[in-house]
């Protein structure tokens, strides 16, 4: 049998240093591989080979769009963050949007967000938008503000008031919602040309496959056709790394002919192939730790007043869950709080007593205030829960802030996930934070936020076990294990090559390449 390729000189995880391509799949492993005719052989210089990191819930056309934004990541002060809006809005005509994202108040000194009045000073005329880092905040200007319907404001959401009453300009969860007549829909090309961007970044960064965690709707979808402008990345063949979908739950409706609840035409998880597939119903329950608007069952610290709110009612959570649950969807619950986490676990728990399914592997997106009772009933129902290592690093201070100190041993758990039993997928929830994977596998080792301060280190998990996190738990919690996340024959050939072996010296490693189907799609240098 002559192969395709055969990569060779490699430091495989799997202990061999071989590995043989044919028709994009493993065929073969060290002294087998070696000795297979090729059409093409490939010396990859003693390089590290892994699987290729499979990120189990990011937001790539967010990101993608999210390039030509204002980087306000680094702002240490709301002087600075207005001085960053003044730079773009003169480079702009009058009338203008000015964009920016990543700002996060726990970082900029007095721990205040910057104001509308703030913005219409740095850009008189213009219409300023500036998205927080975690997603479910939106600060507008005046000119803005202006053309929202401030008497209408969905709920789970809120408009947050000065002292004197008026809007600071700060749109909190579904108060972002009223933004929709002045945003939405994205054009299509303005979507594909983020995906493009994005995906040339993730191949970089050893990156092969991703969920996106929500098209079509609600808070992240950027377009009702959102599935389409997928479809037409990848027929352009700027789709490089493989993409799991979740469908927001908001374009989920009762279908004829008893069909159930799902898509028209009865589509649901599943349908799709090794490149594209429809994966969960994305669900909101509640909000974000860092902008304390989570779900809480005690008060945050410093604010005795605020225990957060979730983004629909009780009840038509657990209906929607009930719902998507029978007519055969996997589910992906965005739930942060642990008020939030106990009303998610129920509605699952009832939902799976009234129908029980096999193998639903249902899914509750970030979990990160997740007490010991309910980490013993999570890991019960057979649910797999998605944290994000990351969010320890560049969030981890304001998380502790926001908590308090008792209840940071229950934040963004692993180890505990997996000494339950817990198949554990790793995330990065980009572009939250810097999603690159190796800072990732990092971070779940070493549990330590950006001053340096440890951070419930008790939940680090091993070199190893990071990996297969990032590789074979995010390929499970998709369905996807049969086909990717470890290097095996019969599987995918999608793998990065690293410097340096990353169970052992993870701080020194960067992708030399990334292959996906066996070809290399990324080589440094």
């Amino acid at each position: 049998m002559q192969v395709d390729a055969v990569y060779e000189n490699a430091r495989l995880v799997t202990g061999d240093t071989a590995l043989a391509v044919l028709h994009g799949r493993i065929v073969a492993l060290g002294d087998d591989a070696r000795e297979l005719s090729a059409r093409r052989r490939v010396d990859l210089g003693g390089g590290f080979v892994a699987p290729g990191f499979h990120d189990a819930h990011n937001h790539m056309a967010w990101f993608g769009m999210g390039l030509d934004d204002v980087p306000l990541s680094d702002c240490r002060t709301v002087d600075e963050v207005y001085d960053a809006v003044a730079r773009r809005a003169a480079e702009l005509p009058a009338g203008s949007w000015v964009v920016g994202s990543g700002y996060d108040q726990n970082k900029l000194a007095g721990g205040e967000h910057p104001d509308r009045h703030g913005l219409d000073r740095a850009a008189p005329g213009m219409l300023v938008r500036l998205k927080h880092t975690s997603g479910h905040m939106t600060l507008v200007n005046s000119a803005v503000l202006d053309q929202l319907d401030l008497a209408n404001v969905p709920v789970g959401g809120d408009v947050v008031l000065s002292s004197d009453g008026s809007p600071t300009g700060l749109l909190r969860e579904q108060a972002q919602l009223l933004l929709r007549p002045l945003t939405y829909p994205t054009p299509l090309e303005s979507v594909i040309r983020g995906l493009d961007r994005a995906s040339q970044q993730y191949l970089s960064e050893g990156i092969t496959s991703v969920q996106e965690a929500g098209i079509g709707g609600g808070l992240v979808g950027e377009t009702p056709a959102e599935l389409a402008a997928y479809q037409l990345a990848r027929e352009r063949g700027v789709l490089r790394v493989r993409s799991t979908v979740m469908v927001a739950a908001s374009v989920l409706h009762d279908l004829s002919d008893g069909a159930g609840f799902g898509l028209d035409l009865g589509l649901r998880t599943g349908l799709g192939d090794e490149w594209l597939r429809i994966g969960p119903m994305k669900l909101f329950a509640d909000g974000s730790l860092v902008g304390r608007t989570c779900a809480m069952h005690e008060p945050f610290d410093g604010e005795p007043d605020n225990r957060g709110y979730f983004q629909v009612p009780e009840d038509e959570l657990a209906r929607t869950i009930r719902q998507a649950h029978d007519a055969g969807w996997q589910i992906a619950t965005h739930a942060i709080g642990d008020r939030a986490i106990t009303v998610v676990l129920d509605a699952y728990e009832a939902a799976l007593a009234a129908s029980p399914r096999a193998d639903h592997r249902h899914r509750i997106e970030h979990c990160a205030v997740l007490p010991p009772a309910e980490l013993t009933r999570l890991a019960s129902l057979g649910l797999i829960a998605s944290p994000q290592g990351r969010f320890v690093n560049e969030l981890g201070d304001g998380m502790r802030a926001a908590l308090g100190e008792a209840r940071v041993p229950w934040c963004y758990r692993l180890r505990s996930l997996l000494d339950a039993g817990c198949v554990l997928p790793a995330s990065s929830d980009r572009p939250v934070v810097d999603g690159a994977p190796l800072l990732g596998l990092a971070d779940m080792v070493h549990r330590r936020t950006s001053t340096g301060e440890p951070f419930s280190v008790e939940e680090a998990l091993t070199p190893a076990e990071a990996l297969r996190a990032y590789t074979y738990g995010s390929a499970y919690a998709t369905f996807a294990e049969s086909y990717l996340g470890t290097l095996e024959p019969g599987k995918l050939a999608d793998f990065v090559v690293l410097s340096a072996d990353p169970l052992s010296t993870v701080e020194d490693a960067r992708v030399l390449g990334t292959a996906v189907g066996g070809e290399l799609r990324y080589e440094a240098g």
